[in-house]
């Protein structure tokens, strides 16, 4: 997808962002039977207008009274969404947005879900022309935009697409040396660094619980770390972004059931995509912010010398772990990265992973759970983020009790606290391995969808993303 500005004042394939008001300021050239059309059906509420010509196509977005801006800034993007599967169905290759309401970032919200909503997967497609969706570009007046937020814009869809295209691809093309070889290029491509340990290297540095995971697959692990480090950075100490990246998950020998679980699978790496993805938008916007991200990757298979529930195994950090279940394997990829970020005296340190299933059962679709020891202020900024993007927060608590229901009689820990405060207790676990401020966000239910929701697609979502960048870019030490 392309954003760019007019270079025309022509009102061909356009659309209007318009006030749900009888001041409303409509376009020029409207006959007057146009014009009193619309007003009739912005009445009768109708929020998208199609005025059809015969050589261009309008559509009249009025803008509903919202409670606040960031209600608003969501209405706008699922406005998008909808006007997506409009423009496509006409097969209109460029659309030039106008705002004309007094909401000066309605054209870059309603763009943004148009976007979003485009994005499509067809690699495997033996003839994508068919599938592929017409619309390519996306064109602002000058009025409705300026050059810094289409630069941002850019960034942050390309970055969204990133992201999805990583978490779409199957395991047979999306390995853990797969997965690092990604990385690598984005680094190459966007700016910043990137350095790949492989098994060998992970063997010596005594990683035992991303090992653990691998012993069951013929595929190498691979430990990735990427670093966006500017001149000036604001922050002395860096902020580390840690990404699970489980390529595939069977459940190990605590196998998965197929039907709407293990099929979908190959995005219990969405975590590792979403980091190494904000990466690539960290280093295109240079943010003067030193950030590094880890992403410790496998995929968790019942083959080969798999470990087994009951086993004892030693973390990166030197803590034994009874493992009780092969697939709450995310948490022990998760330990040995998060023990690995002490060495660089972060000040502060956030995880995505998809981690539990009582993470989705309690919040399903609509947020990410979190929790975490980070300060309230650093709190305050994401749950703003979340809010602005409406990819929305809900904090779980860390009580001392959860982190009971973790000990084992026979180690240090075990890897699971039985039926009650799944999502919690998983927490607790990765807390074992932090000593600085730190927070976890489960992205079970957010992650991948089934079926087209608004501005999400089917497949990988990258949600989680758009949250992040937004609390980077507006972070304050």
């Amino acid at each position: 997808m392309e954003f760019k500005f007019s270079t025309k004042a022509s009102r061909k394939d356009a659309i209007y962002i318009i006030e749900d008001a009888k001041d409303a300021v409509y376009p020029t050239g409207l006959s007057d039977a146009e014009a009193e059309y619309v007003r009739r059906l912005v009445k009768e509420e109708v929020s998208i207008i199609p005025i059809n010509h015969y050589d261009s196509t309008l559509f009249m977005v009025s803008l509903p009274a919202c409670n606040s801006q960031e209600l608003l800034a969501e209405t706008l993007r699922k406005k998008g969404a909808d006007l997506c599967g409009r423009i496509n169905a006409l097969k209109l290759p460029d659309v030039t947005i106008h705002n004309t309401s007094s909401f000066g970032a309605a054209a870059i919200h309603l763009a943004e879900g148009l976007a979003l909503s485009n994005y499509q997967f067809l690699k495997y497609k033996t003839e994508p022309s068919k599938k592929e969706n017409r619309l390519k570009t996306i064109a602002f007046d000058k009025g409705s935009a300026t050059k810094p937020q289409l630069a941002e814009l850019q960034t942050v869809i390309d970055a969204v697409y990133a992201a999805r295209t990583l978490v779409n691809e199957p395991l047979n093309a999306m390995t853990a040396v797969d997965l690092a070889n990604a990385f690598e290029k984005m680094g190459k491509d966007s700016g910043f660094k990137v350095k790949v340990l492989h098994k060998k290297a992970i063997e010596k540095e005594g990683m035992g619980g991303l090992l653990a995971v691998n012993l069951g697959s013929q595929d190498p692990p691979t430990f990735t770390i990427m670093e966006h480090k500017p001149a000036k950075a604001l922050n002395a100490k860096p902020i580390v972004l840690v990404g699970k990246g489980v390529v595939y998950d069977t459940g190990g020998l605590s196998l998965k059931p197929t039907p709407n679980s293990m099929d979908r699978m190959k995005s219990d790496m969405s975590g590792a995509a979403l980091v190494g993805a904000t990466m690539q938008a960290i280093a295109q916007l240079n943010l003067p912010l030193h950030v590094i991200a880890l992403v410790p990757a496998t995929d968790n298979r019942p083959g080969e010398n798999a470990y087994v529930p009951g086993d004892v195994i030693t973390m990166y950090s030197g803590a034994t772990v009874e493992v009780l279940n092969t697939d709450a394997e995310g948490r022990l990829l998760l330990g040995d990265a998060l023990h690995w970020a002490k060495r660089y005296n972060p000040e502060l340190v956030l995880d995505f992973a998809t981690l539990t299933g009582a993470a989705s059962v309690a919040v399903g679709e609509h947020g990410i759970v979190c929790m975490g020891t980070a300060d309230e202020r650093v709190k305050t900024q994401l749950r703003a983020a979340g809010e602005r993007q409406y990819e929305r927060l809900v904090e779980y608590p860390l009580w001392s009790e959860y982190g009971e229901q973790i000990k084992s009689d026979i180690a240090d820990i075990k890897n699971v606290g039985g039926p009650s405060g799944g999502a919690i207790t998983a927490g607790k676990f990765l807390e074992h391995f932090t000593s600085y401020p730190w927070m976890h966000f489960d992205i079970a239910g957010v992650s991948f969808a089934t079926a087209k929701r608004n501005y999400q697609t089917i497949g990988g979502t990258a949600f989680g993303l758009r949250m992040l960048l937004d609390f980077l870019q507006s972070y304050t030490a």
